[in-house]
């Protein structure tokens, strides 16, 4: 049997697969802006000494992280329903965006603060720094720059897991797929292209997460430097030390 590819039904519909692909990028860049800086704040709750605090942080980051993304959708959709709030499904499909991300990113978070040695908190201390200050500049910091490659992952993560919102019938780029599809009997060619955006919306979160990364930890810069330069001066030394050697002997 044989099928030839046929992308030309296709094309009355690319500024519906653009405003698909736009939806998927404003939904994750909500959701990773708003789920981030919830989650920080849930990763210092979670080390916190007060208990009930602390222990609720647990449980909200083992009931998202045990229950799958589409459950989670649907019960924040219908279930609020049910209740008699009724969302539009772009606000509910990012609302359960936001608490997913935000416990992946609070694990992730508190995970580089437990990487702070303990040393240098109790040194920031004794000079006498607020504890904000220390939070900010001797945890925070640093950490997010240990964590930072395993959150860029997550977001790329929760991009690709926004197709599950087309159950809810947000209009995001699988839902127009679906849509597309049943229109044009394509659907082949149509999930190409769709794997193909998918693709681009992934390379341009990476482009965006690197450049915002070499902005904010500008001691990676500095150290890269350092190392590119000692790699330029090390073998001018070592061929020194050779002529060294070659004029002894």
């Amino acid at each position: 049997m044989k099928y030839s590819l046929a992308f030309a039904p296709l094309a009355p519909y690319w500024p519906v697969f653009v405003n698909g692909a736009w939806l998927t990028l404003k939904m994750t860049a909500l959701a990773v802006v708003i789920g981030v800086c919830i989650g920080t704040l849930v990763a210092f709750a979670k080390r916190s000494k007060i208990k009930p605090l602390a222990r609720a942080c647990t449980v909200y980051i083992e009931i998202v992280r045990n229950t799958p993304f589409l459950v989670q959708i649907f019960l924040l959709y219908f279930g609020l329903a049910s209740f008699g709030v009724r969302m539009p499904t772009f606000a509910a499909a990012v609302l359960a965006m936001v608490i997913n991300i935000a416990a992946y990113a609070a694990e992730i978070i508190r995970a580089g603060l437990e990487s702070v040695p303990r040393g240098q908190i109790e040194a920031a201390e004794c000079l006498g720094l607020s504890k904000w200050r220390i939070g900010w500049h001797v945890m925070l910091q640093p950490s997010i720059e240990k964590v930072y490659p395993a959150l860029t992952s997550q977001f790329l993560l929760m991009m690709q897991a926004s197709a599950m919102a087309s159950q809810i019938s947000a209009e995001e780029l699988t839902a127009i797929a679906n849509t597309v599809q049943s229109d044009t009997f394509r659907s082949l060619e149509t999930y190409i292209v769709v794997a193909a955006l998918y693709l681009v919306l992934s390379l341009f979160i990476k482009l965006v997460t690197w450049a915002l990364g070499e902005y904010m930890f500008r001691r990676r810069r500095v150290v890269r430097r350092a190392a590119a330069q000692a790699g330029k001066v090390q073998p001018a030394a070592s061929t020194a030390a050779v002529a060294i050697h070659g004029g002894a002997a």
